[in-house]
């Protein structure tokens, strides 16, 4: 990364930066010299090229105008070789395992035969839909699943994605809003040699034409309804081309929709998110700048097209000429270690509870896991323990912590490899990114104080959201947000603390901050005291809770407990209490201990905080009457 970060302020300076920090700051004042840089440092091909960078003429918006006047097909970005960046046909795009064959060597993939791949798949497109078309994913992130997502943006339809976890409620929800017009699935999924109903889920959900992929074989393992077509008889409709294999890419102006994305709806209908063809150059950008992802490396990072790191994932690897690693079986077991150990994976991306899960089964050990280079972490707040165990297993490589959102594509706050990281925290706001931290009256913090507010997002923001195709966008992201510098701030909602010595901590969303006896804290802060404090521990979560006709909050802590511990919630309650009057304020005081096999969790693991407090809040209410 020195020799790269040199290059590419060399190219833009005579006298070179020395602070990836005043890089950084340069980025954010000058879009247009980064912008322009980062496009000849990916894999980007303009059918028209853009007329500028950068249009901030129309003062009525609250973003400006990126790339106008500009074509492309970043599908067709994704299958091209580039010679500048080592990008070749005969290099490996994709390496995979399917779970249960361990002793299997990983199945490879060039990026020619991907591009034969796709290419087949848009023919066999073009025979069923209409050009524009939505057409929804849900299956495991796998090659086909990949295959087909390429595809459909390379011949000019649009993706939905639906995560393959999701019930048949809220897969129908995702069809109706997006109005998709067709979806790939599979018949099962499998998982730990058992066979999980997929099809029969996705045909409950909505009358669109389903095409079904087999789990294992090559026919489907069961009975379609009329309508639906398996995978063998879809391809079959290139067949009768002369070339299958050769498809001329749909160009499409830079602000054409290829991706729509959901919220994860945990609080009424999920938010539809479209992703323009500026958010996969967003999404490369930020893997290239602050993870050095390039040619030559492994990038695996279990996750699904359905949730926003799969996407992610895919065009950081295919714009930057990396290979994706897929293992198409369950992450929590001793198949997924041993397969970045085969893979030879140089960067391997996690979520915190999946890192929780590994170290507490020990089923990591053993492995040689010296080919990463680099650890990425997201989704939550990192626990330190488990960041240090997990950085030992690759002998203390770094992890490089992101937090952003679906409607960013991208992360506003990072670490970086050209700085020194510190476990659960961010080192630096992503390239171009300006953020303030605000306080309670919306007033920014000083940039250089210690401070703990909701952070306010700079709108210039390549990549992010501009509409919403089911809610207002200005009023969800900008109504009631401060002025800054002559700009309306951009909502995001977390709470976030800027450490001395300017590391950033995430503490949170703002609706997860409680108010006890008059001192706001959030509960990351509490879990984060509460989950060291007795080796019985799993994890917990902090909820406060009132009483129905009022009065102050109080502090509940749901616990799970480490399996086979039976811990005893009054002696963990003056526990917890030692643990946050230690370490927070010594006002501070757990009121309820609540002790349960598993927390209720959204569909991408995150902690279901106000389900928690309802519960907490009703259990409080009966104690209260006895």
């Amino acid at each position: 990364m020195e020799t790269h970060g040199r290059n590419l302020m060399g190219h833009a300076y005579k006298d070179p930066i020395t602070s990836f920090i005043e890089f950084q700051q340069f980025s954010v004042e000058h879009p247009q010299v980064y912008w322009s840089l980062i496009l000849k440092e990916l894999s980007i091909i303009f059918h028209e090229g853009p007329k500028l960078i950068i249009d901030a003429s129309d003062r009525r918006k609250n973003a400006v105008t990126w790339l106008p006047g500009s074509r492309l097909n970043i599908a067709e970005c994704c299958l091209s070789p580039m010679d500048s960046l080592g990008k070749v046909d005969d290099g490996v795009a994709i390496i995979w395992r399917n779970e249960g064959e361990d002793g299997d060597p990983v199945k490879h993939m060039t990026l020619s035969e991907l591009r034969s791949q796709v290419m087949r798949v848009a023919n066999a497109l073009d025979a069923m839909f209409y050009k524009g078309d939505a057409i929804a994913i849900d299956m495991p992130m796998t090659t086909t699943s990949v295959v087909v997502y390429l595809a459909i943006v390379l011949a000019g339809y649009v993706v939905v994605s639906i995560a393959d976890s999701f019930a048949t409620k809220e897969i129908a929800s995702r069809l109706r809003i997006s109005n998709a017009k067709g979806i790939f699935t599979q018949d099962f999924i499998i998982r730990g040699g058992k066979k999980y109903p997929l099809y029969r889920r996705v045909r409950e959900a909505g009358s669109c034409k389903a095409i079904v992929i087999p789990a294992v074989g090559k026919d489907v393992d069961l009975q379609l309804e009329e309508g639906d077509i398996s995978w063998s008889n879809f391809i079959q409709h290139a067949d009768h081309l002369p070339r299958p294999d050769q498809y001329s890419p749909v160009h499409m102006p830079i602000n054409a929709t290829v991706n729509i994305l959901f919220s994860s709806g945990t609080t009424g209908e999920p938010k539809a998110i479209p992703w323009t063809q500026l958010s996969p150059i967003r999404c490369a950008a930020d893997s290239w700048a602050h993870i050095d992802t390039k040619v030559g490396d492994i990038a695996c990072w279990p996750t699904n097209l359905g949730w926003v790191m799969g996407p992610i994932m895919l065009f950081s690897c295919f714009l930057s000429g990396a290979t994706l690693a897929l293992y198409n079986g369950s992450p929590l077991g001793h198949g997924f270690g041993k397969f970045v150990q085969d893979a030879g994976v140089t960067m391997l991306g996690t979520v915190p509870s999946l890192v929780k899960s590994w170290k507490s089964s020990k089923c990591m050990t053993g492995f040689e896991w010296s080919s990463i280079k680099v650890f990425g972490s997201t989704g939550e707040s990192s626990n330190i323990d488990d960041d240090l165990w997990l950085s030992s297993q690759a002998y203390f490589r770094p992890i490089i912590e992101c937090c952003g959102g679906t409607e960013l594509a991208s992360s506003y706050v990072q670490g970086s490899v050209l700085q020194p990281q510190a476990l659960g925290a961010f080192s630096t706001p992503s390239m171009s990114t300006g953020f303030v931290i605000l306080d309670d009256n919306g007033n920014p913090y000083p940039d250089d104080q210690p401070c703990v507010g909701e952070v306010g997002l700079f709108p210039v923001y390549m990549g992010a959201s501009d509409r919403l195709i089911n809610a207002d966008h200005d009023k969800v992201y900008f109504d009631g947000m401060p002025t800054y510098k002559g700009m309306r701030l951009r909502r995001h909602g977390d709470i976030v603390q800027r450490t001395v010595g300017c590391y950033y901590v995430v503490q949170g969303r703002a609706d997860d901050t409680m108010n006890l006896g008059g001192i706001k804290v959030s509960a990351v802060e509490i879990e984060r005291a509460c989950n060291s404090s007795d080796d019985s521990v799993l994890e917990t979560a902090a909820v406060s809770i009132k009483h129905f006709s009022g009065g102050p909050e109080h502090l509940a802590v749901v616990v799970v407990p480490k399996e086979g511990s039976v811990p005893d919630p009054d002696q963990l309650k003056a526990i917890f209490s030692r643990a946050i009057q230690k370490n927070l304020n010594p006002l501070f005081k757990v009121s309820f201990v609540k002790v349960i096999e598993e927390f209720p969790r959204t569909a991408s693991n995150k902690i279901l905080r106000r389900v928690l407090r309802d519960q907490m809040r009703q259990e409080h209410y009966a104690r209260s009457k006895l």
